[in-house]
């Protein structure tokens, strides 16, 4: 296994991918380059599969995340409050969740100024369509790596957005 702390004089994978012939300024900055680039690698890679059933990852998130609620649903904030990509226009994204009949909206019955979402029946078939899909979607991204470097990659991941967010 390659020691991956070991200092190298030639241009890194992320360096050599964005074509950029100067060294970066930290490795505090080739790590952040290259997890912007890693996000966004990984998110065009599963767009490829809920596009084609007309959704964005943004929807399919909402989507996923009105299944977990069950049947009592959520209200509007608490869903852009969970949602991997923050979403400024929670309203607009249920607009077209709702216009596809995904998803239903009403207003809760003991706080009328609240608006709770759920997954509609069509909601939960499309749900169960791209399961599979979405799965070998991510086999296919980090199926490869053993279970010990996938737990080191989470640690590192939840470290870092523990730091962004303090």
């Amino acid at each position: 296994m390659p020691n991956v702390f070991a200092v190298s004089l030639k241009p890194s994978a992320i360096q050599q991918e964005i074509r950029q012939t100067k060294p970066f300024s930290s490795k505090g900055q080739e790590g952040v380059v290259g997890l912007l680039r890693t996000a966004d690698t990984l998110r065009r890679r599963l767009a490829k599969v809920v596009e084609p059933h007309g959704l964005t990852l943004q929807q399919y998130n909402v989507l996923r995340i009105l299944r977990g609620a069950g049947e009592a649903g959520l209200p509007t904030l608490e869903i852009a409050e969970r949602m991997i990509e923050r979403a400024p226009g929670i309203t607009r994204l249920l607009d077209r969740l709702e216009a596809k009949r995904l998803v239903r909206r009403e207003r809760c019955p003991t706080d009328r100024r609240q608006v709770l979402a759920q997954i509609s029946r069509p909601g939960l078939e499309l749900l169960e369509r791209l399961e599979e899909p979405i799965r070998a979607a991510d086999d296919a991204l980090l199926g490869r790596f053993p279970r010990r470097k996938l737990e080191l990659l989470i640690a590192l991941l939840d470290d870092v957005r523990s730091a962004a967010t303090t």
